[in-house]
């Protein structure tokens, strides 16, 4: 993440929010040496928050938890059999 001052960033503002939206940059905006802000694409905010859904529905966790296993111990179905599943549906 690329640190900017609010002074740095006034003038620079257009060029950053293109490395935001082109590149998914992300800056931490700081004022007087501090940082007050992080600037991300929009994409990337909605993408953190999905992630932190997910991450509080603990059931849901649990499950991923448990397929992430089952795909490390080779328990998994191929895609031509969930192909066929479906066509019999």
């Amino acid at each position: 993440m690329t640190t900017v001052s609010l002074k740095e960033l006034r003038p620079n503002l257009p060029k950053i929010v293109e490395a935001i939206d082109s590149k998914l940059e992300r800056f931490t905006v700081t004022k007087r040496g501090h940082p007050t802000v992080v600037m991300m694409s929009i994409d990337d905010f909605e993408g953190l928050n999905e992630t932190l859904n997910i991450l509080a529905d603990k059931s849901g966790l649990e499950r991923i938890k448990k397929g992430i296993k089952e795909a490390k111990e080779g328990k998994t179905v191929s895609l031509k059999s969930i192909k066929e599943s479906l066509e019999n549906v």
